[in-house]
């Protein structure tokens, strides 16, 4: 094993202000005295105006960094099914929702530090150019170069790298994988990983070694410099302290890569 002094420092990121009005479906305040970036839901899958702008208040006074989590207009599907979006429809998308909650951070005294797709843009982005290069053609008009969060090796990244926009590794202790280092499709049996023992150890796992077993039983190498801890699982905030506990146990240093 490496030795623990040099071993790279994680970010632990979550999905949050995933609620609708008066249904709230992550624990915000818990989560965020663990995470150290906050993928804000921007109300498209999930969220609205004052739920992000608690969101960014609380991450703002624990000097958590706000991030926009993009989505598919999809509110009643939670941005999990697949839709078909002209590119310049959906850049357009992308820029309206990082530009609503760059007003709610600033009003916090932040700014918007990077941008994930969710759900089912995620997945699309990792094998689909076309909408790759458009989500990177609405991060760059709402202006700066915010860093993009997502699957390694995916055709996001490599857009984003072409446009000269920073990109930004993350791992999944939750999800299976396959072979070739993607996520197992939610729709297929053993896709999530429920018990909080294995999740615990794959952190670790991901963070220490940058390596994961998949589902087939293939030992692949995941460059991720964040891990995502998932706000909708049962008992999140419990999972999530016992994961920076463990790594911290592990010698692993935890901070934003913002």
């Amino acid at each position: 094993m490496s030795d623990p002094a040099a071993l790279p420092p994680i970010d632990l990121n979550a999905d949050l202000g995933e609620g609708f009005g008066r249904w709230h479906l992550t624990d915000d305040e818990a989560l965020l005295s663990v995470v150290t970036s906050a993928n804000v839901a921007c109300g498209f899958h999930a969220g609205d105006p004052s739920t992000m702008r608690r969101v960014c208040a609380l991450a703002a006074e624990r000097g958590v960094v706000i991030g926009a989590q993009v989505s598919y207009r999809d509110l009643a599907g939670f941005g999990r099914r697949a839709m078909d979006l002209p590119p310049d429809e959906l850049a357009d998308e992308v820029t309206y929702q990082i530009g609503a909650l760059e007003v709610f951070a600033r009003a916090a005294g932040a700014r918007v530090g990077y941008v994930k797709p969710h759900g089912a843009l995620y997945n699309r982005c990792v094998d689909d150019v076309e909408q790759a290069a458009a989500v990177v053609a609405g991060v760059r008009a709402a202006g700066g170069r915010l860093p993009v969060l997502g699957l390694p090796g995916s055709q996001l990244h490599r857009a984003a790298a072409q446009a000269g926009l920073p990109v930004v590794g993350e791992a999944f202790a939750d999800r299976a994988y396959t072979d070739r280092g993607t996520l197992v499709p939610r729709r297929e049996a053993g896709a999530v990983v429920h018990d909080p023992d294995a999740v615990v150890k794959r952190a670790v796992g991901l963070a220490r070694d940058r390596a994961v077993t998949s589902r087939d039983g293939t030992r692949i190498t995941v460059a991720a410099r964040s891990l995502c801890l998932h706000g909708d699982t049962p008992g999140a905030a419990e999972l999530a302290r016992r994961v920076r506990a463990e790594l911290t146990a592990a010698g692993v240093p935890v901070r934003s890569f913002a």
